[in-house]
């Protein structure tokens, strides 16, 4: 067992020493035994994860503030009798609540779908007979069946075992797996894990959260809930907003009263206020906005559980990430072959034979080269892996190990072994760290031996070199440790090989022919190094995290381009209390060897900074960080169910550089809510304006309630609904994340606001006086129709808040084109459809006052578009 396994139990040893083979180890339990424990134990699960459901999902939908003050409003105009205002209100907030909770609502059943896909079964002893039954049936006391591809079911002693070895990566996160047997010091197996080689017999002596599974389980059910930073910034403008036009409202009432107006028409124009202050579009917008993003993250292979989860890991400026599985593909590879005379190249990277092995460039295959083909032959023939191929994918049965060196012999066109060929074997074992084989390939029989640089090199007294078998002397044995310890510390896992021949068909390990190293790692993925580096262009640092070895991770750090000044492990990290923690996540470090709470620490250290945290995994022992940061995104195929239900994103494909996809697409998300608030308060603003302006100089209403809903809801609405649409800005990824702190409105969004809302207010109530003689009705439908073109023409200035059209495309969203017609259109039937003339209290325009609208919206266009172009200082992000 390694030294940094973070859920080791203590006091192993004295746990195992306790462990006897009880008299009925041969039989199992019996049918009795399991009823009276499972009525003591209960079921092999963990507690299940407070699943979130129906009910709870819709719920949340109406916890906004925005949302809370519409509903208010609503109650409000029903209480004066506004049925249609009401009515209008309602309709806006049963929309909001609808299309999040469809889009919520489908991420949940997705992971339910996931976790259907795995139905564990485990093979255990009962009365006798080895049965296959679900593992949830499982109680302390079975003894549970073990064999090669196998899933450990629960916590268990090993009672009997022959050469097993566990890959715990899901648990510690090393990529090597662990032998294990009956001995006191590594006599345990744990659930979660699985096997790789040997078979065994183990006695079940946990079940679901008394489980180290389920006790980390239980450490990532400890971290309450969270909110994202958009929810955080949403919600407190919500409450600015609300409050503003209460008070807002409140006071132009008592104004009128004041000023001798009718209480009735004062409440009506006191209402009339709070709706136009309040962006009615502005939860469905977001709403609408955000699902049609995770939406396109599914196509992307990016589920999103949550819909601001996306949008949350486009403000993220640390990315913690777990490296087995995440940042590596989890599957042992051969790199390097290294002989006395040669060192060689491999290619291709997991199962899949289709690399080749190659020397200066050159690709070279057993028949080429005599001391290749001897080193293949031992690594093909000496071992119990295979490869079967199912269409175009390869898997592997069997140690990591061992696959990664019949893939070799693939690679290298070796002879495949013949099964009538092995006649005797010496098994591989903790304390030979060797394996050996007595092999027949019809050419007479063979002595193959793989493992530990030091115990091969230990038993050989010849060497193979391109002029044949020679004696090994000192230097040879020099050169050979050399080899390997400069191999080693590159992070390469080294196995060595040797043979001899055995005319007498007798297998022992002596007077053994060295015949060279393979160097295995589990390599990085293709993709990341690029993901890596867009990532480092965007201003986001990539720390990683790991339960494996220093030495392995920093190897895998340097082939991934990843700035790693030093390594610490799990113990380094004890001796540092939280002051000198936050001092050293200010360089370029990597962890190795971290425990899960540890990987809490550190994600809080950096949250501590202000970061804005992003944590990546797969593993059980990823699930804490991965519930405790900002955003975790988990691994949907390699992930286990704890990491995915404590994850906020799950990536469908275990690719990394999805994360970075799904930042730009967060990124987009972000600017698109800035640009469509910054629209819908602006147009808002000018309402507001021209109320207020109208209401202190004593004329008449410029707008009635129910044309202000059908500005803020109909046109405003699609409309930032299509500006929520808007492609990513050419640059946005080469920008550094923004602060966490950054608010949605700010200074220049709250002067843009004032400007353009003081020019459209004042524009609209100019035209209302202009065309009073004319009568009322007329002035108020042309201010009316005014103000719903001037704010139709303004999206163009909150397309981009520092680009001009011209940079990012005048005809480059559609959307908003089809949404400035529709909304353009529906203007046009209120001002001459009876049936809308007559909710909106609208009478027909003719030509000079369209001509004097006109006159008035141009500027709207043109001033923002020379104000970006003129001014560098609007070129650079905000």
């Amino acid at each position: 067992m390694r030294r940094g396994a973070v859920w080791r139990i203590r006091k192993q040893v004295s746990q195992c020493e306790v462990a006897q083979v009880p008299q009925d180890a041969q039989k199992g339990l019996t049918s009795r035994q399991v009823l009276e424990a499972r009525q003591k134990h209960g079921w092999n699960e963990l507690p299940a994860m407070k699943q979130t459901g129906p009910w709870r999902v819709l719920l949340r939908q109406f916890s906004s503030f925005l949302v809370l003050i519409l509903i208010a409003a609503a109650g409000v105009a029903l209480a004066l009798g506004e049925t249609m205002d009401a009515g209008t209100i309602g309709l806006v907030v049963v929309l909001n609540a609808g299309l999040g909770f469809v889009q919520e609502w489908k991420a949940e059943t997705a992971l339910t779908a996931l976790r259907k896909l795995m139905s564990p079964q485990a093979m255990v002893l009962r009365d006798g007979q080895e049965q296959v039954i679900p593992a949830r049936e499982i109680v302390p006391g079975d003894v549970l069946v073990l064999a090669p591809g196998a899933k450990v079911a629960a916590d268990a002693h090993v009672i009997r075992a022959a050469e097993l070895a566990i890959d715990e990566s899901v648990l510690t996160g090393e990529s090597v797996a662990v032998s294990k047997g009956t001995d006191t010091a590594n006599c345990n197996v744990y659930a979660g894990t699985s096997v790789t080689q040997g078979r065994a017999e183990a006695r079940v002596s946990a079940i679901g959260a008394a489980t180290e599974f389920g006790k980390i389980a239980r450490l990532t059910v400890s971290v309450g809930p969270k909110t994202t930073n958009l929810q955080n910034k949403l919600s407190g403008l919500a409450f600015q907003l609300g409050i503003a036009a209460l008070l807002v409202a409140l006071g132009v009432t008592v104004l009128g009263l004041a000023l001798g107006r009718d209480l009735s028409e004062m409440v009506m124009t006191g209402l009339s206020l709070s709706v136009a202050m309040v962006p009615e579009g502005l939860p469905a917008v977001v709403t609408i906005t955000l699902a049609l993003g995770a939406t396109a993250m599914v196509r992307q292979n990016a589920l999103a559980r949550r819909l601001q989860a996306v949008e949350t890991l486009g403000a993220a400026s640390v990315i913690c990430t777990d490296k087995t599985g995440t940042l590596t593909e989890n599957k042992m590879t051969v790199t390097h072959v290294w002989t006395l005379d040669r060192h060689y190249d491999v290619t291709g990277t997991g199962y899949d034979p289709a690399g080749h092995i190659e020397f200066d460039g050159v690709r070279v295959r057993a028949e080429d080269d005599p001391v290749l083909a001897a080193v293949l032959k031992a690594g093909l023939y000496c071992s119990h892996a295979q490869l079967v191929q199912d269409g175009d994918s390869w898997t592997m049965v069997g140690a990591p190990t061992e696959g990664a060196l019949i893939t070799l012999g693939y690679k290298g066109w070796c002879a495949l072994p013949n099964e009538r060929g092995l006649l005797a074997e010496i098994p591989f074992s903790s304390a030979r760290k060797r394996m050996s084989v007595l092999y027949d390939a019809g050419d007479g029989a063979e002595v193959l031996t793989k493992g530990a640089p030091e115990q091969v090199l230990e038993i050989c007294t010849q060497v193979l070199t391109r002029d044949g078998v020679r004696p090994l002397t000192d230097f040879d044995r020099a050169r050979i440790t050399e080899a390997y310890t400069h191999l080693a510390q590159d992070g390469l896992r080294i196995i060595a090989l040797a043979s001899r021949a055995a005319p007498d068909h007798q297998i022992g390990e002596e007077a053994m022919t060295f015949l060279g190293l393979t160097g295995l790692i589990d390599p990085p993925r293709p993709e990341v190094r690029d993901a890596i580096a867009m990532a480092r262009m965007a201003g986001i640092r990539v720390i990683m995290i790991t339960g494996d070895s220093p030495i392995t991770a920093s190897a895998i750090a340097t082939q991934l381009s990843l700035d790693v000044a030093h390594a610490l492990t799990g113990h380094d990290l004890e001796e540092l209390d939280d002051a000198a923690l936050i001092l050293v996540l200010q360089g370029d470090v990597l962890f190795a060897r971290t425990k899960p709470e540890q990987k809490m620490r550190i994600v809080s250290a950096l949250q501590a900074q202000e970061q804005i945290v992003a944590m990546t995994g797969d593993g059980v022992n990823d699930a804490p960080a991965l519930r405790q940061a900002d955003i975790g995104v988990s691994m949907g195929i390699r992930g286990t169910d704890v990491a995915r239900d404590a994850s906020d994103l799950v990536l469908l494909d275990d690719n990394f550089a999805t994360i970075v996809r799904a930042i730009a697409e967060g990124r987009r998300q972000f600017a698109n809510v800035q640009k469509f608030v910054r629209y819908l308060l602006s147009s808002n603003a000018g309402e507001v304006i021209a109320l207020v302006v109208n209401i202190a100089i004593g004329g008449p209403l410029v707008f009635l309630a129910t044309q202000i809903l059908w500005m803020n809801l109909v046109t405003d609405g699609v409309t930032a609904v299509a500006l929520g649409l808007e492609k990513s800005e050419p640059d946005q990824m080469r920008w550094p994340p923004r602060r966490k702190d950054t608010a949605i409105l700010g200074i220049g969004g709250v002067v843009t606001i004032i400007v353009l809302g003081t020019y459209t207010g004042l524009s609209s109530l100019w035209i209302f006086f202009h065309l009073m003689d004319q009568g009322v009705e007329l002035a108020r439908t042309t201010a009316f129709t005014a103000m719903v073109v001037f704010e139709k023409v303004s999206v163009f200035a909150f397309r981009s808040l520092r680009l001009p059209g011209w940079r990012i495309g005048w005809f480059s969203n559609p959307f908003l084109l089809g949404a400035l017609a529709l909304t353009l259109g529906a203007q046009v039937l209120a001002v001459y459809w009876a049936p809308l003339q007559l909710m909106l209290h609208a009478v027909p325009l003719g030509l000079d006052e369209w001509g004097l609208i006109a006159l008035f919206a141009v500027p709207i266009i043109i001033v923002p578009e020379v104000m970006k172009t003129l001014n560098p200082h609007n070129q650079r992000a905000k």
